[in-house]
């Protein structure tokens, strides 16, 4: 047996702020023979949403055995424009590599060191994964090798040597197109550096990890108004006027005539939201045109934070520019072990192996699984009731966004109920918008276009036909979409798959409401305690805990 694969994203950030910074989301991959083994995002074992803090975190989590890492292992880590390093807390596992100065979509031989036992260490095999192109093979352990003809995109906030990089695949070689900060570097800064669109949301500027889904969703209130496109671009997008917001209110009267506020009730408000995703959208479809204009592309793989505009994404379906469109679960930052993991096993000569997205598995409890048909019966009746489940059921999701293990549910029917679930429970904002999770079968009744593939993992919005939009209207948006998650097979998740059958085939429930288990600025619940103590707090009325249902008075 070949040795495993270690794959981290644990850069040091350059300065320790109360919110995670330039570097966030750090995560780590173990893949064995092309299978992922362990894999884990450290904000779910350290309860600290973004966390960017691996290096006190590793060894002990090895220690305690939560991490079950063999003596020996490839190391391959993913850099990022603050730096290369990552340096456990005393020094056990270090590793270090050149800085690079052009973009390749290969792996540069490091320095590795693994201090596995007491005093007992040695020098390890270490690469380096570019940021840029760990982003783009996280669609690997999803849909599998890359398809000839492919182009390659990674859109982030910021990665190794830019924001933006291109690749074609042909023949079996990537071919770098551009890479820079530049050609789109505007547009992704709409959403994580942008002093306009952190005071419509009254955010702290340290907040930009969250930023872009709450911009996304407050967008969709709103209606792209030219003259404010117009007014946005005169102004630069009023990207640097933090502490000075005052000046884009008297430009509003002056330009606008309008005594606008920083409300997020305020109509125009909604209206520069809504610009800035059109202004967004056009830039990214107008780069993937100009690309599809010169190179004819068959498919596109498509990774980073940006990858998460469910919008965008749908744009670029229904444009028809490609036969398919790959993007991962966890295509952010989240995701960068298990594509820099699942690189190196391909360049090994290992088959990857399709996974599902079920992957958060470090410091999880083995427990009961099996499912019997009462538990569906009375976790439908409550349901049924109008009340609040949560699920945590095995290995969480890899990626930001709950996917039927770590989720709340409840029926989809009604407004208050959904608002009641965001604001009340989750204490979210009120823009926010919850998504419906679904038989396929369903989705494809109540959906006005086809439904893809994207849709098993919540990447892409769908308009909800009339006739449907009464019994769906917690979980339509103000502009009739609704963020569709799709099942399938029981195979793909058995719990909901079976709840979600029952209650369509005995009471003619299409869609249930699915929105991740935690609380506002919490990340995601993952172990058992997380759930019970979360379910307390949050006041649910039951918990299905690894298929088993509790009510709330055995909390």
């Amino acid at each position: 047996m070949a040795k495993p694969t270690l794959a981290i994203y644990g850069i040091k950030d350059r300065n320790i702020f109360k919110y995670p910074a330039y570097v966030h989301d750090h995560n780590l991959c173990l893949m064995q023979d092309g299978e992922i083994v362990q894999y884990l995002q450290l904000e779910r074992i350290s309860r600290r949403k973004y966390d960017n803090r691996f290096d006190l975190y590793f060894e002990r989590l090895v220690d305690e055995n939560i991490l079950q890492l063999p003596d020996d292992f490839d190391l391959v880590c993913v850099n990022d424009f603050v730096g290369n390093a990552f340096i456990s807390e005393n020094g056990r596992l270090r590793f270090e590599s050149d800085r690079q100065k052009t973009l390749n979509f290969d792996l540069v031989e490091s320095f590795g060191y693994y201090q596995y036992d007491g005093w007992n260490g040695k020098e390890i095999n270490a690469l380096l994964c570019q940021h840029e192109v760990a982003h783009i093979c996280s669609s690997l352990p999803f849909f599998g090798d890359f398809r000839d003809n492919s182009l390659l995109v990674s859109l982030d906030g910021g990665s190794s040597l830019g924001n933006y990089s291109a690749f074609i695949y042909r023949d079996g070689k990537f071919t770098l197109i551009e890479n820079n900060w530049t050609d789109l570097g505007f547009a992704s800064k709409l959403f994580n550096d942008n002093s306009l669109s952190f005071r419509m949301l009254n955010a702290a500027p340290g907040e930009h990890c969250s930023v872009p889904g709450k911009l996304m969703g407050f967008a969709s209130w709103g209606s792209h108004n030219p003259e404010i496109e117009k007014w946005l671009i005169e102004n630069n997008y009023f990207k640097e006027y933090w502490n000075n917001e005052n000046e884009i209110l008297k430009s509003i009267k002056k330009c606008f005539g309008i005594d606008a506020a920083f409300d997020t009730h305020d109509e125009f408000m909604q209206n520069i939201a809504a610009s800035m995703q059109h202004i967004f959208e056009n830039a990214v479809m107008q780069k993937l045109e100009s690309l599809q204009y010169k190179y004819h592309a068959d498919y596109l793989y498509y990774g980073g934070g940006c990858a998460l505009n469910i919008v965008t994404n749908t744009n670029i379906i229904e444009s028809g520019m490609f036969k398919d469109v790959f993007i991962a679960p966890c295509c952010n930052d989240s995701g960068l072990s298990i594509g820099a993991a699942a690189f190196l096993e391909h360049q090994k000569g290992n088959e990857i192996k399709i996974h599902s997205p079920y992957l958060n598995n470090v410091g999880i409890e083995n427990g009961q699984l099996t499912i019997d048909n009462e538990t569906i019966r009375k976790t439908a009746e409550i349901l049924l009731k109008h009340k609040i489940i949560g699920i945590c059921n095995g290995n969480g999701e890899a990626g930001p966004r709950a996917l039927g293990n770590r989720s709340l549910i409840a029926l989809a029917d009604s407004k208050e109920l959904a608002q009641k679930m965001s604001m009340e429970v989750k204490k979210r904002e009120w823009y926010r918008p919850v998504a419906p999770i679904m038989l396929k079968e369903n989705a494809e009744k109540v959906a006005v276009q086809p439904i893809v593939g994207l849709a098993k993992y919540m990447l892409m919005d769908f308009v909800i036909k009339p006739e449907y939009r009464n019994q769906m209207a917690g979980v339509v948006h103000a502009n009739n979409t609704a963020r569709i998650q799709t099942i399938e097979t029981e195979n793909e998740n058995p719990f909901m798959y079976r709840l979600l059958k029952y209650l369509s085939d005995n009471h003619g429930i299409m869609a249930l409401i699915n929105t991740s288990f935690n609380v506002q600025g919490e990340p995601i619940v993952h172990t058992k305690d997380d759930a019970f103590r979360s379910a307390k707090q949050m006041k649910l009325d039951a918990l299905v805990f690894n298929n088993q249902l509790i009510t709330n008075e055995k909390f």
